[in-house]
């Protein structure tokens, strides 16, 4: 029988201190549990309540990742939240590696980014990105979805082998993580919104965990992985000449 989860302890006021200076008017808000964070908060949006806003939920009960899969988990078991603020990058392309990226600084050396949304540390998956947009009139609000395993999921059927951050940083805990990632996280949304993907680049190409190596996609593109581009697209040399992929909706798996 698994042992109770303690009471999680949110540092929301030294999280809102610390984000509040780069975005006026920024909130947070804890619930215990919602189907989604991004849902929420897009459905807010849609409702004319496109409020800079940082939404935790200790569970979802209908999680989602990239392609509609499921992301479900007890307390404790991982840190999920949302992050939703009016937004109007001059191009989009390349936010989620921006994002991974942020993540990837703050978690530790070993903590990689697999395009296009993906945390992974030693070949298996700690975490993922997803966002999304909404748009009214000329304004444009920004969903930014956050998925970190804390500790490994029991199922054994997932797609690619999971990690989780109580493997490699003793005391982890939902808590303790965002309080690690939010600040340099929002500082890289407002880098990102003024200057793209660009100042990113080189970094990016630092923790890419797929960069030189043989790949394959959903589509069947196969090739050697060249990294990415200024914009975020994905590199890749096949026998027929360079191919570029930019559609997120892309799925793509080491070969080697």
């Amino acid at each position: 029988m698994r042992e109770s989860t303690p009471i999680q302890r949110w540092p929301a006021e030294a999280i809102w201190q610390a984000v509040v200076s780069q975005l006026p008017g920024f909130s947070i808000e804890i619930l215990p549990e919602i189907d989604s964070t991004n849902t929420e908060l897009m459905r807010r949006a849609k409702e004319g309540r496109p409020d800079p806003i940082l939404l935790i939920a200790e569970r979802q009960l209908a999680g989602r990742g990239r392609q509609g899969r499921a992301w479900v988990g007890e307390p404790g078991d991982a840190l999920t939240f949302s992050i939703g603020l009016p937004y109007r990058p001059a191009n989009w392309s390349g936010l989620s590696l921006a994002v991974g990226l942020s993540l990837a600084e703050s978690l530790g050396p070993e903590v990689q980014i697999k395009w296009p949304n993906d945390l992974w540390r030693l070949e298996r998956k700690l975490g993922g990105i997803l966002i999304e947009a909404a748009s009214q009139g000329d304004q444009s609000y920004a969903v930014i979805g956050v998925g970190l395993n804390v500790r490994k999921p029991s199922a054994n059927d997932l797609r690619t082998p999971a990690a989780g951050l109580n493997e490699f940083w003793e005391g982890a805990t939902a808590p303790t993580a965002l309080e690690r990632i939010i600040a340099p996280l929002m500082s890289t949304l407002l880098k990102f919104e003024s200057e793209g993907f660009a100042p990113f680049q080189s970094r990016f190409h630092a923790r890419d965990a797929i960069l030189g190596r043989q790949i394959t996609t959903s589509e069947g593109v196969q090739g050697l992985c060249e990294g990415v581009d200024r914009l975020g697209a994905l590199q890749i040399l096949t026998t027929q000449g360079s191919v570029k992929v930019s559609s997120s909706e892309v799925s793509v798996r080491p070969l080697s």
